[in-house]
């Protein structure tokens, strides 16, 4: 067996891909803590599960408005200048809780959110697809899914020390300012080292036949592979950012815990899920990733099937973390496998794959689900439906892999 067409990545980008993945862990840190932010503003500011899910809302609202934005700012300027923006607008909008704090309402904690929303899109539009290519092609998937195990750490590390710093008593609002002041300094100084780092581009044949504009959405919206990877992608991210935002709320509406243990437990999920991410990049270097992902698929939907019967705090939260296993390896495979075979075409595909993370607003169904019935377990019926989708997709890919499609 070729060896080099089995590693991670090879010797001319080890160094480029050192640096991408330890992107995954910051914007991976960045997404967690507006899980931990959520329920520490209700807390704080005395507003409703719904209303807190407007953190969410507008942060992935970032997300879809910047996307295409940021495919075509990438595909005229490069992986490495995408980087260094999207660094800059997350740097500065941490920064923005500075003068939020000081003007006192949650509507100008969320004006910042935004605009760290759209420097995480940047960042991740760049790094998804660019690992992607740093390597052999029969491990592209396993290398991303390696890449994104570090936003497992990242993730994990968020909720475990902001988590303990929001929860402790007698915490208020303008306690959100400390964590992102220094998330902001500390994104800036790695914008400025990016800025100053040669990062090789990656060129496709076809590249000269791909300009930016309708003709690469009329290309990539006739391909049903693409189609459907983009429509599993934003199932699956209904399914997963719905689930982490609502953790806590769940735990405490039900009455098991108080916010800082479900914090910690909610910290022991996303261990899993890393855990989980490094597993099946060393499982997918052997067994195809369909298969893998369709097997996931299924643990998922059992998983929240069993939450929904609603048997229990050790059943649910066994099932909760459980899930953070199945889930984990969903977002990088499905990405991976929709951009196979695009060449010219990967930038533009990858900036509408980022617009999936809207997806995250399926929290406010389950807030408003919460809110109005007083039920704390029918609200996850929506990740449910969202990993069923993944499930025939996964199927899908499974009998197109048979065919040798």
């Amino acid at each position: 067996m070729d060896n080099n067409k089995t590693s991670l990545s090879s010797r001319q980008y080890a160094v480029p891909f050192i640096l991408i993945t330890s992107l995954f862990f910051m914007w991976g840190f960045a997404r967690a803590i507006l899980d931990v932010l959520n329920k520490h503003f209700q807390n704080a500011l005395d507003i409703s599960i719904s209303q807190s899910a407007l953190i969410q809302v507008t942060t992935y609202l970032g997300y879809f408005l910047m996307a295409m934005p940021a495919g075509i700012f990438i595909n005229r300027h490069g992986y490495r200048r995408g980087v260094v923006t999207g660094l800059a607008l997350f740097g500065l909008g941490s920064l923005a809780f500075i003068p939020c704090s000081m003007a006192g309402t949650f509507e100008a904690y969320l004006v910042a959110l935004f605009v760290i929303g759209c420097g995480l899109v940047f960042l991740e539009t760049s790094a998804n697809p660019y690992v992607t290519e740093l390597g052999p092609k029969p491990t592209a998937t396993a290398r991303l899914n390696f890449s994104q195990s570090f936003n497992g750490v990242g993730s994990m590390f968020a909720t475990l020390v902001v988590g303990s710093y929001f929860f402790r008593d007698n915490s208020g609002s303008d306690d959100a300012v400390v964590p992102y002041t220094v998330m902001g300094a500390l994104v800036l100084l790695i914008a400025l080292a990016f800025s100053r780092v040669s990062l090789p581009e990656i060129a496709h044949d076809d590249d000269k036949d791909t300009s930016v504009g309708s003709r690469n959405l009329t290309r990539l919206f006739s391909n049903r592979l693409f189609v459907c990877g983009l429509l599993a992608l934003l199932a699956y991210e209904v399914a997963e950012i719905s689930i982490n935002s609502y953790f806590i709320n769940y735990m405490t509406g039900k009455g098991w815990m108080e916010p800082a243990s479900a914090s910690t437990l909610l910290t022991i999920g996303l261990g899993v899920f890393m855990l989980a991410r490094f597993i099946g990049a060393a499982v997918m270097t052997k067994v195809p990733a369909e298969k893998y992902l369709l097997a996931c698929a299924i643990g998922t939907v059992a998983c929240n099937a069993l939450i929904l019967a609603d048997l229990g705090m050790t059943a649910s939260a066994a099932a909760l973390l459980a899930n953070y296993f199945f889930e984990a390896i969903m977002f990088p495979t499905i990405f991976s496998i929709t951009l196979r075979d695009l060449g010219g075409l990967t930038k533009s595909a990858s900036s509408l794959l980022m617009m999936t993370p809207v997806g995250g607003c399926g929290f406010l169904l389950m807030g408003l689900i919460a809110d109005s019935a007083g039920d704390f377990v029918t609200p996850f019926i929506i990740p449910l439906l969202g990993f069923a989708l993944v499930l025939a997709y996964a199927w899908h890919c499974v009998r197109m892999e048979s065919r040798g499609q």
